[in-house]
């Protein structure tokens, strides 16, 4: 076999093994999810020493975290994609939803100090466009091992009252061993029959430009956003203290996808109603999880929290408080008044505090995610240690 046609051969054979690879991954495995976007974008594969704890990045969705599995390639893909926005080559005018259980973004999306309106226009759905800082445009990639990735991006954004902000943003994704998820939990795996996943994003924004930031300009805050896949048997977990003075978004929520307990809000994940919800600082818990008994999948997560009390506020008007927004949310996706759905996904959000910086002041905000998969009894015990709550009760 000469030279040409040796290569041809091999070029074939190689095509058809990764053909056959293709299809013998499942839809809905981590395996098929990173393949699909390995397809169509530079695609991170982030994993521990076990190989089984895995997740996929995408640094030109601004470092995203789009899925993870705690059962390696096989296991099930956590992460909501949209696999149609990402297959797609054009650009949407407003928002490129791609999916992904930790998306960066920054808020206030709506206000006086809005970075989602232009100056002085009229908040309605024809005036909001997502900056395309944190829509469209890539992270760049600055250090990486088998285990981390750093991604930075310069930002200049100028908010609806017209301040400038000069940003750099400094975005850390690293997945967790079996002993640093104990330590961060403080739980013991040792006698529990679960595969898990843990993996953590670090955010940073900084002042770099020649202004001080201030309440009377605007502020801005780190603002992660989790879509997971739901199911008819998922609930959301909200703990909370104190009163639970919550926000609705969206409209009131039926009585059949909310239920208020003394500490703990369950709130339905199935992407079948559209509804949102938000905890003020003073209810806040950092924690925030979902049950998906159908699947057997306890999700937790995790966010920094101290005693700050501002917090940007995102309604579409001009506030008389833009400091008393929500430190934590979740949303319910559904369908819309004229039918249409983008999802079904649920999400987990967190926010960093609003911060007055002077020029090189930073703020920092960390989003923990945990997977825990395997059988109710063992599933139960997280629950019972991190929710108080046991998940026979996590019904709605």
């Amino acid at each position: 076999m000469n030279y040409f046609i040796k290569t041809i051969f091999i070029m074939g054979l190689t095509a058809s093994l990764s053909c056959d690879n293709k299809q013998e991954l499942q839809k809905g495995s981590f395996g098929y999810d990173v393949s699909f976007l390995k397809d169509h974008q530079s695609t991170i594969v982030l994993e521990n020493s076990t190989g089984k704890s895995k997740v996929a990045i995408v640094p030109a969705y601004q470092g995203r975290i789009m899925s993870s599995s705690a059962q390696g390639d096989s296991g099930n893909s956590y992460g909501w994609l949209n696999y149609e926005a990402i297959a797609s080559k054009e650009l949407q005018e407003k928002i490129n939803v791609y999916g992904g259980e930790d998306r960066f973004w920054l808020g206030p999306e709506g206000g006086q100090y809005s970075i989602f309106f232009d100056p002085k226009k009229e908040f309605t759905f024809d005036n909001w466009r997502t900056p395309k800082e944190i829509d469209t445009e890539g992270f760049d990639v600055i250090a990486q091992s088998s285990s981390k990735a750093v991604f930075e991006k310069e930002m200049k954004l100028t908010n609806y009252s017209g301040f400038p902000f000069h940003i750099l943003v400094n975005r850390e994704v690293s997945i967790f061993e079996r002993s640093e998820i104990e330590a961060k939990l403080a739980l013991d795996l040792s006698d529990m029959e679960v595969d898990f996943v843990g993996f953590e994003s670090v955010n940073t924004i900084k002042n770099i430009g020649k202004q001080a930031w201030n309440k009377e300009s605007g502020l801005l805050s780190v603002w992660i956003l989790g879509m997971l896949k739901p199911t008819d048997e998922t609930v959301i977990m909200v703990p909370f203290k104190n009163a639970p003075a919550y926000q609705s978004y969206f409209g009131a929520i039926p009585s059949d996808k909310l239920k208020v307990s003394d500490e703990l809000i369950l709130f339905k994940g199935d992407g079948t109603h559209r509804g949102k919800i938000g905890l003020r600082p003073e209810n806040t818990v950092p924690l925030l999880g979902s049950y998906d008994a159908e699947k057997g999948v306890l999700t937790v997560v995790q966010f920094s929290f101290n005693d700050d009390q501002d917090y940007v506020n995102s309604m579409w008007e001009l506030q008389d408080e833009p400091y008393a927004g929500d430190a934590v949310n979740t949303y319910n996706d559904g369908p819309l008044e004229n039918g249409d759905q983008l999802g079904p996904f649920y999400e987990l959000e967190s926010s960093s505090p609003a911060k007055a910086l002077g020029v090189n002041d930073s703020v920092i905000h960390h989003h923990v995610t945990y997977h825990f998969e395997g059988k109710e009894e063992d599933l139960n015990k997280i629950s019972l240690k991190l929710f108080k709550s046991d998940l026979k009760g996590i019904k709605i």
